[in-house]
C-alpha cells in the first residue's frame, strides 16, 4: 500500500524547520497527539474532574489500541511511566532461585541491562551473549540457553546497531526450552510489526516517545496472560487491588488484569497522546511504515558507504531497522552532529557514532540531503 508522505508530512510540524531524524531518542509528536492533550488540558481546565468517566474510557480506548499494534488482549496492557519501569516490574515480579539464569546480550541499553543484573545478588546468573559488529545470530542466542534458563532478555532493535532480531523465530526456541521471552521493543514498536502471539512473547516494554512518536512519560508493559499470576506486582497502592473502585476495602488481592501493575493514578495526559499516536500508526499501517523505513534507510546506508564511511550494524534487509550508525570518514561524530545541527538536520552521537534514525513521514529528498551534508 503507498503511503500518502505529504499528506501525514502535515501531522508533523517539526518538518517544516527541520530535518528530523532523530526517532531513535526523543520523536515530535503528531498534531493528533498534541490536540488530544491540548483537549484534556483544555476539559480539565474548565471542570476538573467533571468528566473524570471520559478518562476511564480513553485508558479503555487506548488499551485496545496498543492491544491491536501488538496482537495481545486489553487485558494485558498495563500503563508505565517508561521503559525501565516495564523491565523493572517484571523482572522483579517473578520468584527467582539462586542458579537460576538470564540470557542477555553485551551492549543492551541500560534500561533492559541493569534491572536483570541487580536480581545477581540473589543468586541469579546472567549471561551475556556476544554480538559482532553489533549484530547477533539466532544460533549465538539459542546455544546460550540451558536448563537453568528461566528468561531470554533481549532488545527487539538494538539502539545502537540497529540490529533486528527476528522474533518469531526466538519466541519458538524459548517455547522449546521452556523459558520465557522478554522483549525491550522501544527501538522498533511503531515501526516494524510485533506480534506476541506468534512470537510467544512473555512480556513485553517500550514507551511511547520513540518510534510510537508519542510523549515522554507514558509507556506500555504487555505480559501475557498465561503467565501474568507468575509476575508478581511490586509497586502497590488503590489501583492495583481487585477492590479498586471500594475505598473501605482492605482485601489485598490484585485485579484480574494488568492493570495490577499500575501502581496508583495515571497519567492521564499522556495515555490521552498515546492513544492518538497509536491510531495514527494504525491508521497508515504498520507494515506499511515498515516497508517504507526500511527504504529510507537502505538509501541512507548506501550513500554513506559510497562516502567512505564505516556504517556499523547490519546490511541484511532481513535484520535492518530505523537506525543507521556510522563513524565518519574524518573528523568526530560531535563535529559532524554539529555541522548537521547548523544545517537544520537532527540527529544524534551515540559511542564515537553518528546515529541516524528517520520515520515514515521522512522524504527520500531529505535523505540525500543528509548525504549531501556528510560528503563534506
Amino acid at each position: 500500500m503507498h503511503i500518502d508522505v505529504q499528506h501525514y508530512r502535515s501531522q508533523f510540524p517539526v518538518t517544516e524547520s527541520w530535518i528530523y531524524m532523530n526517532h531513535a531518542a526523543v520523536s515530535p509528536i503528531s498534531q493528533r497527539a498534541r490536540d488530544a492533550m491540548v483537549g484534556l488540558l483544555d476539559e480539565v481546565r474548565q471542570s476538573g474532574a467533571g468528566n473524570w468517566r471520559q478518562w476511564v474510557d480513553t485508558y479503555d480506548a487506548s488499551r485496545r489500541s496498543l492491544a491491536k499494534l501488538l496482537n495481545a488482549e486489553p487485558g494485558e496492557i498495563a500503563f508505565t511511566k517508561n521503559t525501565s519501569e516495564g523491565v523493572s516490574t517484571f523482572a522483579n515480579g517473578l520468584e527467582w532461585q539462586p542458579g537460576d539464569q538470564i540470557v542477555s546480550i553485551e551492549g543492551e541499553f541500560p534500561s533492559n541491562f541493569f534491572a536483570w543484573k541487580a536480581l545477581e545478588k540473589r543468586g541469579v546468573v546472567l549471561r551475556l551473549v556476544q554480538p559482532e559488529q553489533g549484530c547477533v545470530s539466532h544460533e549465538s542466542i539459542v546455544s546460550a540457553l540451558s536448563s537453568p534458563t528461566r528468561v531470554v532478555a533481549v532488545s527487539f532493535v538494538q539502539y545502537l546497531s540497529g540490529f533486528r532480531l527476528d522474533l518469531e523465530m526466538l519466541g519458538k526456541a524459548c517455547a522449546e526450552h521452556g523459558c520465557l521471552l522478554f522483549v525491550d521493543a522501544i527501538q522498533g514498536l511503531g515501526a516494524f510489526p510485533v506480534d506476541v502471539k506468534r512470537a510467544n512473547i512473555a512480556g513485553l516494554a517500550a514507551d511511547g516517545h520513540k518510534w510510537l512518536l508519542g510523549p515522554e512519560g507514558s509507556g506500555v508493559l504487555y505480559v501475557n496472560r498465561q503467565v501474568m499470576e507468575r509476575i508478581t506486582p511490586t509497586e502497590i497502592g488503590w489501583w492495583t487491588v481487585r477492590h479498586w473502585a471500594d475505598f473501605s476495602s482492605r482485601e489485598l488481592s490484585w485485579r484480574d488484569d494488568a492493570c495490577r501493575y499500575e501502581c496508583g493514578t495515571l497519567n492521564t495526559i499522556g495515555i490521552y497522546g498515546l492513544g492518538a499516536a497509536v491510531d495514527l500508526l494504525l491508521e497508515v499501517g504498520i507494515p506499511n511504515i515498515a516497508e517504507r523505513i526500511l527504504g529510507l534507510t537502505e538509501r541512507l546506508r548506501n550513500g554513506l558507504l559510497a562516502q567512505g564511511h564505516s556504517v556499523f550494524g547490519p546490511r541484511a534487509r532481513e535484520e535492518s531497522s530505523g537506525i543507521v550508525s556510522f563513524v565518519p570518514r574524518r573528523g568526530t561524530a560531535e563535529r559532524l552532529l554539529n555541522l548537521l545541527f547548523s544545517h537544520r538536520v537532527q540527529v544524534a552521537a551515540r559511542l564515537g557514532m553518528v546515529r541516524v534514525a528517520p520515520h515514515f513521514y521522512n522524504t527520500e529528498e531529505e535523505i540525500d540531503r543528509v548525504l549531501e551534508l556528510t560528503s563534506l
